[in-house]
């Protein structure tokens, strides 16, 4: 493959980098009866660029970029868990010749006026700056089924400017489809921006496109000067819009617009840009480059989000060549004022809880250093993952401490502490995590009989279950 970069030809050469070696996935806890299995991430390897949808039909659909970039792919699952283990079908791959035999870029799937689309990049192929006069396509699928159907090109996007562009997808917003894209503008020094119109047919707009925003900021042009990669969450009287920002290593980053779902979104000066990064690299999870997401809901109905990221910073050569993007999922929470807060990239394992207290519904279990209370706090200090244990039970550890997790002291007391492999360890260290209803655990402690994880006075500790009511000893999982 060539060693050439998407946006070198246009604003210059990147930096390299040693590489260095992808940590190992962690193994997930069993789920309880009656639920969907707890994903483990990277829930797919070698998937960038990852859509993940819900679909009406109850299936969950997967498509991203293979580290070829030779042809699109789909999967479908159950569950989100399941993707990790699905069959992958092969729906196309690129020419032998012309403007679609080059590289093919993220690919997305969508139901649009009832037919199944793939929107994709491609360029052509044959080497130097060509291969990257990347335009944006569609194949469309000739049935219901987008796994078994038959796929061909449906035909090239009319952008604008008929200049670099990638990255589209369609929502609809107050009964109107609306695509959005990457794409360079003659007489704007960057490598991309975000444009948005609605779309009238598969290829064509119904109006003339307004640009919503240009990299400007610090932490979107490093590297390269890019907004890419939208995507939209619709929630709590507005529209949340993702973008991915900067070169492709670990300062790739996501950024966010804001509207008001009652204003005009085709008002540029009705979006609001988040002044910050809402979502960055994580030395403590050891995930880096977070972006290119998508959004889906869980099986219980929770916010999702979806992204790409590698378990290593030092990349040798060309980032986009490094084929360890892997598709993660996580979570989403939501601040006071309705706006999300995706915290950090949770890292490789189980996808993490928070749990809120039944008495206190307003706290979760926390920590702050090695002290565990009930209270608030930031979002990786409240967030969880049920590592197993020995004798089917689970070690609580803190997504931003992965290297410690609760345990009982002589006075009953829960504390943070370093993980070793020692019996009377795991006697202290491992909970049986028991369903008291549909969204509400307790945790018992293996080593006692009768003693269950609970809260008093902010503190957390272990006891026998009292005759409180609600009990201090349920959680509920969010």
């Amino acid at each position: 493959m060539i060693d050439v970069n998407r946006r070198l030809f246009l604003a210059g050469a990147a930096g390299t980098a040693v590489a260095t070696q992808a940590q190992a996935v962690g193994m997930a806890a069993p789920a309880a009866p009656g639920t969907a299995p707890v994903p483990v991430n990277p829930v797919v390897r070698n998937r960038a660029d990852a859509q993940v949808f819900r679909h009406t039909d109850g299936w969950y659909y997967l498509t991203g970029s293979v580290p070829e970039y030779d042809r699109l792919v789909l999967r479908r699952s159950r569950t989100i868990a399941g993707l990790a283990t699905a069959p992958e079908r092969v729906l196309w791959r690129h020419q032998a010749s012309g403007p679609m035999s080059g590289f093919l870029w993220a690919p997305e799937l969508h139901l649009f006026q009832g037919k199944w689309i793939m929107y994709f990049a491609a360029g052509p192929s044959g080497g130097g700056e060509d291969v990257f006069r990347i335009r944006t396509y569609a194949v469309v699928c000739d049935g219901p089924d987008p796994m078994k159907g038959k796929w061909s090109v449906l035909g090239k996007f009319e952008s604008p400017f008929d200049g670099f562009n990638l990255d589209s997808t369609i929502f609809k917003h107050r009964g109107v489809s609306y695509f959005c894209w990457a794409e360079r503008e003659p007489g704007i020094d960057t490598n991309s921006n975000l444009y948005l119109a609605p779309l009238e047919t598969p290829l064509t707009l119904g109006a003339k496109a307004v640009r919503l925003t240009v990299p400007t900021l610090d932490w979107e042009v490093r590297g390269f000067k890019v907004a890419e990669a939208p995507a939209v969450l619709a929630r709590n009287g507005r529209l949340f819009m993702t973008y991915s920002a900067s070169a492709t290593d670990d300062r790739y980053s996501l950024g966010m617009l804001t509207a008001r779902d009652n204003a005009d979104i085709m008002n540029p000066a009705n979006w609001v840009k988040s002044p910050q990064p809402v979502f960055v690299s994580s030395e403590v999870t050891k995930v880096y480059g977070p972006g290119h997401n998508s959004f889906t809901v869980d099986e219980q109905g929770r916010d999702v989000l979806v992204y790409h990221g590698r378990d290593y910073k030092a990349i040798k050569g060309d980032p986009l060549f490094d084929p360890n993007r892997h598709t993660r999922v996580q979570r989403i929470y939501y601040r006071e004022d309705g706006t999300p807060d995706f915290g950090i990239p949770v890292g490789n394992g189980p996808v993490p809880d928070r749990l809120s207290p039944v008495a206190a519904p307003d706290s979760y279990l926390m920590h702050d250093g090695d002290r565990v209370t009930v209270g608030k706090g930031l979002i990786p200090a409240s967030q969880f993952r049920a590592v197993p244990s020995a004798g089917g039970a689970v070690m609580l550890v803190p997504v931003d401490a992965p290297d410690k997790c609760l345990v009982v002291g002589a006075d009953g007391m829960v504390r943070l502490a370093p993980i070793t492999q020692d019996r009377q360890f795991a006697l202290r260290s491992g909970f049986l995590r028991q369903s008291v209803s549909k969204d509400e655990v307790r945790f018992a402690l293996a080593g006692r009989p009768g003693q269950y994880l609970l809260h008093r006075g902010g503190e957390v500790l272990v006891g026998a279950q009292d005759r409180a009511w609600p009990p201090s000893t349920n959680f509920r999982v969010s």
